[in-house]
């Protein structure tokens, strides 16, 4: 017997926190409607989809990561950034890297564009940054995006409050406005860093993952299932119009079709793309516009602080400096995000042990120069892990690019004197792919012109009913982390679906009134 539905109203592919906002917006606005998630990975944490850096056993933490990391070789870790100078391709725990098809001859490519197969997505892994985009960052013909950022905010449980009690935040923050406030607009100076994560009331800090954007709302909605390790491997059609998926059980390696009246991919921006492409639903722009955010890391240590102790507590997170926000401006086209080094995903030090409270991490964020031929595209005649079309990676930095590179460069060593004193004389350029922020290959737009794969409201150009969602969608040259305005966008798209089934329903309820009338 199979454990998936025969038919739902909304299948929702990816469980990551724009799959999860599908869910929980549907469940608030459309009571009744039946909700089919299916996820390709397994559930590491509980409950489903929370951040694995809640898993207070470091051991329960790191199975959990591991069994995040895709199928086949684990392959090596990020240590610190020493070991991308030796040209060591690593991942970073929890994520998996792409085997091939990551860099062509003359081209630069995204040596470690990575990604996360696991209930929650990458939002059991992430940084929790969740700043509002700003300047040219923003869509400016999609309407009411501040509301939506807003409900973004509070699906994702955002704080700004979350550090505090940081004893060296404010000092950090004092030192950074002195070399960056002059001239900025409020909205722009330095600030803290919105994050998605709260404070219980023990004290304890607890990480957002999908399991807050689905709350109890979701998971107490009879209509909704989650479904783990469930390969879907086509969206299904009849003319223009979705009728449902083809899911492959991973447990069994049964094949089932669930029908449905809508379909949401909401997989990755590199694995969005690939089950479209495998359906035989090719628009002009998938896959293209692809952008990352190339990374400098710098890092500096204190001055005229009395640094803590070395047998300072060092579990988890550390809490001394929290994060800090340096946003981007068309002027200064980078984003800055600043945290205690021991808090950073990749380590900066390379030689002595940290002293907890002593040393600060830097990192920018640059906004990609956006061009069509930066794209992945999808080999038929190969397969990835998953026996899918092998995805193809193909990137450029453009002079401008390198421009923006180099004064970010100049600026996160000015900063990091700013702050303190330097630990190395260079910032370092992490490899491209780093930020796992990678946007644009179902990039949404005013008109189906062709430069785009979806409208404002998310559904594909030519398929009534097929929606897409996730950092692939946002069509604008970014240097924020882009979870918030992911979120947002998938606000938008389920109450497009919400209103529908509203309106579907009540022509079915005015439809049975004529024919009991008759």
């Amino acid at each position: 017997m199979t454990r998936y539905p025969s038919e739902v109203d909304v299948a929702i592919v990816g469980s990551g926190p724009t799959g999860a906002a599908y869910a929980r917006i549907l469940s608030e606005e459309a009571p009744g409607t039946t909700i089919a998630m299916f996820e390709v990975g397994p559930t590491v944490s509980d409950p489903p989809g929370a951040h694995v850096k809640n898993i207070a056993d470091p051991e329960a933490r790191a199975r959990a990561q591991a069994a995040s990391e895709g199928p086949g070789a684990r392959g090596e870790k990020v240590a610190n950034p020493g070991q991308a100078k030796a040209g060591v391709r690593a991942a970073r725990p929890g994520t998996f890297l792409l085997e091939d098809g990551f860099r062509f001859e003359g081209e630069d490519g995204m040596p470690v564009a990575a990604m996360s197969s696991n209930v929650g997505g990458m939002a059991a892994h992430w940084t929790g940054a969740c700043p509002r985009p700003g300047g040219s960052e923003r869509i400016a013909f999609l309407p009411g995006l501040d509301d939506l950022l807003a409900e973004a905010e509070r699906l994702l449980g955002v704080t700004t409050d979350a550090f505090d009690a940081a004893p060296f935040g404010a000092i950090v923050r004092e030192r950074l406005a002195v070399a960056v406030d002059e001239g900025r607009t409020a909205e722009t100076r330095v600030q803290r860093m919105p994050l998605a994560a709260h404070r219980r009331d023990d004290g304890r800090l607890v990480w957002s993952g999908s399991d807050v954007v689905l709350g109890e709302v979701t998971r107490d909605n009879p209509g909704f299932a989650l479904f783990d390790s469930s390969l879907v491997t086509r969206v299904l059609t009849e003319g223009d119009r979705v009728v449902g998926i083809r899911v492959r059980d991973l447990r069994t390696d049964e094949t089932h079709e669930v029908k449905a009246r809508f379909v949401v991919v909401a997989a990755d921006a590199l694995r969005t793309p690939q089950l479209l492409w495998a359906s035989g639903i090719r628009p002009q722009a998938l896959g293209r516009y692809l952008n990352d955010q190339a990374q400098i890391v710098f890092a500096s240590r204190l001055r005229g602080v009395e640094t803590l102790g070395a047998d300072a507590p060092t579990t988890g997170l550390a809490e001394y400096s929290g994060v800090s926000w340096v946003p981007f401006t068309d002027d200064i086209p980078f984003h800055g995000q600043i945290m205690q080094l021991d808090a950073s995903p990749i380590p900066l030090a390379e030689d002595d042990p940290v002293v907890p409270g002593s040393i600060v991490g830097l990192g920018l964020f640059c906004a990609k120069d956006l061009q069509a031929d930066d794209r992945v595209d999808f080999a038929d005649e190969a397969s990835d892990g998953y026996g899918m079309p092998a995805p193809r990676i193909h990137y450029r930095l453009t002079e401008r690019d390198h421009d923006v590179m180099e004064r970010a460069r100049v600026e996160i060593v000015r900063l990091g004197e700013a702050i303190g004193d330097p630990l190395d004389s260079r910032p370092f350029t992490l490899p491209l792919g780093s930020s796992l922020h990678y946007q644009g290959t179902t990039r949404m737009g005013p008109t189906d012109d062709g430069t785009s794969v979806c409208g404002p409201d998310s559904q594909v150009w030519g398929v009534e009913g097929l929606f897409v969602a996730g950092n692939g969608v946002i069509p604008t040259a970014t240097a924020c982390n882009p979870t918030l305005t992911s979120v947002a966008l998938a606000v938008a798209g389920a109450r497009s679906i919400a209103r529908r089934l509203d309106t579907e329903f009540l022509l079915m309820r005015e439809k049975d009134n004529r024919m009991q009338e008759s």
